[in-house]
């Protein structure tokens, strides 16, 4: 969890319940405006994605294939 988060997450708790789900509805709102769908790819999970498809690419993965799924 990035630094801001976590600063949100401690500024939300500080709040009371009933003010915490009224903070939280409005976050909803603006992440579901940003990426209603929610397939947008934080930087995170950008890197990660880069990563695997290069060890896909140099052939560092092993394939479905070569896996005993019975055993």
């Amino acid at each position: 969890m990035s630094e801001l988060a976590q600063k949100t997450a401690t500024m939300l708790d500080m709040l009371p319940v009933t003010e915490q789900r009224l903070a939280y509805e409005m976050l909803k709102r603006l992440v579901l405006a940003w990426d209603s769908d929610y397939t947008k790819l934080t930087p995170a999970e950008r890197a990660a994605l880069d990563d695997a498809e290069k060890e896909i690419e140099n052939g560092e993965t092993v394939s479905e294939d070569a896996i005993n799924w019975d055993a």
